[in-house]
């Protein structure tokens, strides 16, 4: 409690400018921790919907019929379901018109890229607000000791018999600027790295996805037009 109350006494009797950094930061360090709950449960839903729609898939489940169960389903659709209802989608509607097989599937595969794309524009959403959370949250710290330190050593000269205990106040209260962004930025840094690894794992899942895929509307593509 007397740590407590320590630290709170620092702040208060620090200068407007060091307040200002100290509160900057805390907006900064929560603003980090909102961005890292929001992004773990955002990568954690995906990864278990692409585990349980690639199961789904590879069951021998007809195609056309799990096309109509997503498309039922409307909006809700994401990750690799919403690459599988692209692809598909597009590989319906160019085997109505398209003279070759070559043509349906290079629409289909660049429908999947598009989706592919929007997709992965999601996962990474908010990862660059940790990574500036991260580099810029210790200068912002550093430039408030900087400046509390110097303001106590400007108050320590205008004084004839300097002691320790009127210096020491005004240094501890500028440190803590410091420690403060240290604790915004160490968490952003550590997470917005974990979570860069999770969503490239998810990308290159989704695009091996697409490849088998492709490789199975290719053999059907190529099918139905020699059955023709």
């Amino acid at each position: 409690m007397s740590a407590e109350m320590s630290f709170i006494n620092l702040f208060l009797e620090a200068s407007l400018l060091v307040k200002l950094v100290m509160l900057l930061l805390l907006l900064l360090s929560v603003t980090g921790w909102a961005v890292i709950l929001q992004r773990h449960n955002v990568v954690k839903q995906a990864t278990q919907h692409a585990r349980k729609f690639e199961d789904r898939f590879w069951s021998g489940v007809d195609l056309t019929r799990l096309y109509q169960e997503l498309s039922a389903r409307g909006d809700r659709n994401t990750g690799m379901e919403l690459l599988f209802s692209a692809g598909f989608k597009e590989y319906m509607r160019l085997s109505q018109t398209a003279t070759s097989g070559g043509a349906i599937m290079d629409g289909a595969q660049r429908a999947m890229r598009v989706a592919l794309s929007r997709e992965v524009d999601k996962l990474e959403s908010n990862l660059s607000l940790l990574a500036s959370i991260g580099s810029t949250s210790p200068y912002i710290g550093l430039f408030g000791t900087v400046w509390g330190i110097m303001n106590a050593f400007i108050a320590l000269g205008q004084v004839q018999n300097a002691t320790l205990n009127m210096v020491a106040p005004g240094i501890a209260e500028a440190l803590i600027a410091t420690a403060m962004g240290l604790f915004a930025a160490i968490p952003a840094v550590l997470f917005f790295n974990r979570y860069s690894t999770k969503v490239e794992k998810l990308e290159n899942t989704y695009i091996n996805f697409i490849e088998e895929f492709s490789s199975i509307l290719h053999r059907q593509a190529f099918h139905d037009k020699e059955a023709r």
